[in-house]
């Protein structure tokens, strides 16, 4: 494989290249896991990736397609439509017939925005086995994904990375010298700021890298660092999978009388700006009180817990 240019985006420089790169998701790759396995045996089998941006859905499938040496078709759902799915399965049964047989990939990114007659055009291909079929999703394919194809797909989900995976990729583009020496602090601070997201990690360093030349900045600092990024938007999504969940996270705080995990997800969707979510934190409050008292009484201006205190 020939080396990536100095041009190419760094996250595209940094993906994995074989299996073992992979950082990250030992639920599903780690020894005796079932995808592991799969990539062991040789024999690939269609399936659906669930996980939030920035886990390694695209590069598992990559790697799918390279390991069992099969042809890789991509199709995004958002641009797509029945039209790239009759393309696709043109282009298999070339690769399944010709001198020297070749199995397909297919990969549908985004696959929750495909309808269901859309969705429903993979399943006599995956069925007779024309394609290995490989969807990702950021949404629950229970909710999103049509019943018929998620019987014919195993369900693998993806979890944010760790703050230590973070680090390790950090410590790749620095062997790469893709950025300048960068304090510890500031660091933590990019780790945090990227929540999980391998991609915005990477973007957030070759932005970082860009500036620091620009300004000749020889290392970057916390402060500079904070500088630089500006305000922190953390990923929330105001209708999606994160949204329902941030508003879960906080009705279950509320209710279990923990203040502090109920301030940090009413943080969380203050930081995010959806109106709608904090209306319905308040009503849970409200309809919870009994219960809830002591986050209700931490909310309180000090004025008026001494108040209450004192009566």
């Amino acid at each position: 494989m020939k080396p990536a240019s100095p041009h190419t985006p760094l996250a595209e420089r940094l993906r994995p290249r074989q299996l073992s790169e992979v950082i990250g998701q030992p639920q599903v790759l780690g020894p005796g896991k079932p995808l592991r396995l799969a990539f062991e045996s040789g024999q690939p089998h269609s399936c659906i990736l669930w996980g939030p941006p920035g886990t390694g859905k695209t590069t598992i499938a990559r790697l799918m397609a390279q390991a069992f040496d099969a042809q890789f078709i991509a199709i995004s759902a958002v641009l797509g439509g029945v039209k790239d799915i009759r393309e696709a399965v043109e282009l298999a049964e070339k690769a399944r017939d010709s001198l020297t047989p070749q199995r397909t990939i297919v990969f549908v990114d985004e696959v929750h925005r495909f309808n269901k007659a859309q969705q429903d055009a993979f399943l006599p291909h995956v069925e007779s086995g024309l394609f290995t079929f490989v969807g990702a999703t950021t949404e629950n394919p229970s909710f999103e994904v049509n019943s018929a194809l998620l019987s014919r797909a195993t369900g693998y989900v993806l979890q944010p990375l760790t703050p230590d995976d973070l680090k390790q990729i950090v410590a790749k583009a620095q062997a790469l010298q893709a950025l300048p020496a960068i304090e510890n602090d500031a660091i933590e601070r990019l780790v945090a700021y990227a929540d999980g997201d391998a991609r915005r990690l990477l973007n957030t360093l070759e932005q970082l890298a860009i500036t620091a030349a620009q300004a000749q900045v020889e290392t970057i600092t916390d402060a500079w660092l904070i500088a630089t990024l500006g305000q922190q938007m953390r990923r929330y999504d105001k209708g999606g999978e994160q949204f329902y969940d941030t508003i879960s996270a906080l009705h279950k705080s509320v209710r279990g009388s923990d203040p502090d995990a109920a301030l940090y997800w009413l943080v969380r969707m203050l930081d995010g700006g959806p109106n709608r979510g904090i209306s319905r934190g308040a009503s849970c409050a409200w309809r919870g009180r009994t219960l809830a008292w002591p986050t209700r009484a931490r909310c309180r201006s000090p004025a008026k817990r001494r108040k209450r205190m004192s009566a």
